[in-house]
């Protein structure tokens, strides 16, 4: 070899060690597990997964597991593996990992085992020990199993309250041939290194969770063969006339076996940590107690749910979970984080448990869920209260105390922190944009579900107060948005986080759907672009995680806020290019963060689908299925003068939105080289009646809106053609 072959040599090998060590999404802490990020993450994915795929046109029955990116990228990782990664998150953290108070001890099943006599006790676990309460829930669990033809898991940790934090690092080799439904143990997570405090957002975003499995789920029923039946209000796992289920009637609860069962005990679960937080959790400043929502008035003294609660366990049988025995306040503290998050839950629950809600098929099946058997009815219905009134009581005390704690009415906007001190509220000065953005999210719900019940005019009002102050106090002229605002002070001058900027997003298109404000969506669509020519490096297909800094830090955290707003841009603001660039940012980010899988994915061993992510029991540092707490990514490599490459792959044209549609609509599609374009409309006779693009574009992707006013009512197709791709869909106008 000669000098001038070695000297390419070396350089072309130090070029490809740069290149491995700048260019890969690099793992930096897998010890903690914080749960409020890693719910948040699942919630954020979950809705960017079938719902999204959904939204955007795709046909869900077309993805297998087993076939990676088919029918094309976009649907198998919005279709499949968002839903997956976000799945494991919640099963790890409430059956799996043990990271909680064990749902022996929780308030529904305690007052069900005190009204049982005293020969209650090992009538269900063959084995007397002095406590009712393990049988009850074993009595509960069996009666689930029977009204969903499923039989349950073996040595499940089911939870009603998850600890703040935990490390993830599993103490014990996984037994591979039976760590999935067959035996849980394996999978608990060490419980001398988990943070035992309970804090209200690790609870609502595991709650939030729980809600959006547990609607889907619960969504429909299914008969003894595991074939799904659709609800339609005449049939019913129940006997007719009765709240009881009809072993005949060959309908069991749940769209299938195992969503029946997993779908009770998900509710189960949610009822009785809303419970618990409401009976115990409620502080006045000095004592923790009950708060009774049907009477509760912050004027008349507030009660409000603390930000850390310290619990105290011992053992009180070696064959049972360790039994809660005391909680301390340990930071009195009433944070706007934990109080939004906890209502995410419950609002979102009141919604499926109303019985005046006929809306849907999905809403026929959960009124036989919530009619006496398995779960209590309405109050309207027995007179005592139930689910619904616990979940929308609930509701209405956070909502009470958002107002009474943490709304700044002279300036128009809620603060992270307040406290209470002599009864008097003492409110802080600061608000993040994070927190000001998914208020305006969470807070769209409170308009929508309590219309009509004056709570909705309230929480409208601050919205449009938060959002005018998003706007006016928090951005700059270029769509920059601030990381937060102090009041007396001003805007945050330190460099702009992601979060920040994508929360905000989040935020003003939540504002704009709830008022139709303009102002709102042009604020969010500039925010959106300053987020995509400022943080994403296309190159890279990943974020800046800080404006300006090659050096990305990726949480579960501020991927979930990213995968919310690019969700909602392109749902709410048409921005057609969010879908491909959020599905090269999970493959490049979640793929490399998320630490293993299980079978669900067709992961069967050895990386059978390829994914990089090993098979559970095949982790090499005996990691679960979750998120790891940070990582880094080198975006220096990616950045140069054309970073503005073009992002698209393949031809692709989207389910016009929305549709049906009054009097227009926008049709996105995506070009991946230059060439001529036709977008073409056509009648059910074939007759063209518009031509949307007859032109020469560029590669890229493209929003054209439609306006109909002068066609009638009816069904309509359009057409696109470049090149040799030509793609038709349906539209509906309706008037």
């Amino acid at each position: 070899m000669s000098t001038r072959q070695k000297t390419i040599y070396i350089l072309a090998t130090l070029l490809l060690t740069a290149f491995n060590i700048f260019g890969q999404v690099v793992i930096t802490n897998t010890n903690i597990f914080k749960t409020h990020e890693q719910l948040l993450l699942a919630n954020e994915i979950n809705e960017s997964g079938e719902p999204f795929a959904e939204a955007i046109g795709y046909d869900l029955d077309q993805l297998d597991p087993a076939v990676p990116y088919s029918p094309d990228s976009i649907s198998y990782t919005l279709g499949i593996e968002n839903y997956e990664y976000s799945r494991y998150q919640l099963g790890t953290i409430i059956s799996r990992s043990g990271m909680g108070l064990h749902l022996i001890w929780a308030p529904v099943i305690g007052k069900m085992a005190a009204m049982e006599s005293d020969d209650f006790d090992g009538s269900m676990t063959m084995a007397p020990n002095g406590y009712k309460e393990d049988d009850m829930m074993m009595k509960n669990m069996m009666h689930f199993s029977m009204l969903a033809n499923q039989p349950p898991p073996g040595n499940a940790y089911p939870q009603f309250a998850e600890f703040i934090s935990g490390d993830p690092h599993l103490p014990q080799a996984i037994d591979a041939n039976k760590f999935a439904w067959e035996d849980f143990s394996t999978l608990r997570w060490d419980r001398s290194k988990m943070d035992k405090t309970l804090n209200l957002a690790a609870m609502g975003q595991t709650l939030m969770k729980q809600y959006l499995w547990a609607q889907d789920m619960l969504s429909a029923f299914h008969d003894a063969d595991d074939n799904g039946i659709d609800a339609d209000g005449t049939n019913s796992p129940d006997s007719s006339g009765s709240i009881n289920f009809d072993p005949n009637n060959n309908i069991f609860y749940g769209g299938n076996n195992l969503d029946g069962f997993i779908g009770q005990i998900l509710t189960a679960e949610a009822i009785n940590k809303t419970m618990f937080i409401i009976n115990t959790l409620a502080y006045d400043g000095s004592t923790l107690g009950s708060v009774d929502p049907a009477t509760y008035d912050p004027k008349n003294g507030i009660k409000y749910f603390p930000h850390k609660i310290a619990v105290t366990e011992s053992i009180v049988d070696a064959t049972m979970p360790p039994k809660p025995t005391g909680f301390e306040v340990t930071d009195a503290s009433s944070m706007l984080w934990d109080q939004i998050s906890y209502l995410w839950g419950t609002v979102n629950y009141k919604n499926m448990m109303d019985p005046n809600n006929s809306s849907d098929a999905a809403h026929l099946a959960y009124k036989p869920v919530f009619d006496g058997n398995p779960f209590p009815a309405s109050m309207s219905e027995t007179g005592m209260p139930g689910p619904f009134d616990l979940m929308m009581g609930t509701s209405k005390v956070l909502v009470m105390n958002l107002l009474a704690m943490h709304f700044n009415a002279t300036e128009g906007t809620f603060v992270d922190e307040a406290n209470l001190s002599g009864g008097t509220v003492q409110q802080g000065t600061t608000i993040s944009t994070f927190t000001a953005g998914y208020s305006l999210a969470i807070l769209k719900l409170v308009v929508e579900e309590f219309a009509g019940k004056g709570l909705d005019v309230k929480a409208k009002n601050a919205i449009i107060a938060q959002a005018n102050f998003l706007v006016n106090s928090l951005s700059n002229e270029n769509g920059m948005f601030y990381n937060g605002y102090t009041i007396g002070t001003g805007a945050d001058a330190s460099v702009t986080s992601v979060e920040a900027q994508a929360a905000a997003i989040r935020g003003l298109l939540a504002a704009y759907e709830v008022t139709n404000d303009a102002n709102y969506l042009n604020a969010a669509s500039k925010g959106y672009d300053y987020l995509i020519s400022n943080f994403y490096v296309p190159k890279g297909h990943a974020f800046r995680t800080t404006d300006g800094n090659n050096i990305a830090t990726y949480t579960p955290l501020n991927f979930a806020v990213i995968a919310g707003a690019l969700r909602e841009a392109y749902l709410v603001a048409n921005k057609g290019d969010a879908p491909l660039i959020y599905t090269r940012f999970f493959q490049k980010v979640a793929g490399a963060m998320q630490l293993s899988e299980g079978e669900a994915t067709g992961e069967t061993g050895n990386d059978s689908d390829g994914d990089g992510i090993p098979f559970i029991p095949e982790q090499a540092d005996n990691l679960p299925p979750v998120f790891a707490a940070e990582a880094t990514y080198d975006l220096r490599t990616f950045t140069s003068v054309d970073d503005g490459s073009i992002l698209i792959a393949d031809y692709k044209l989207n389910q016009n939105y929305p549709n049906p549609f009054n009097p227009s609509t926008v049709i996105s599609y995506q070009l991946p080289t230059d060439g001529f374009v036709t977008l073409k409309v056509y009648n059910l006779l074939g007759s063209e009646v518009a031509t949307l693009v007859n032109d020469t574009q560029n590669a890229g992707a493209y929003n054209v809106t439609f306006n109909a006013n002068n066609l009638s009512s009816g069904v309509y197709f359009y057409k696109i053609k470049s090149g040799n791709f030509s793609d038709t869909k349906k539209l509906i106008l309706l008037r």
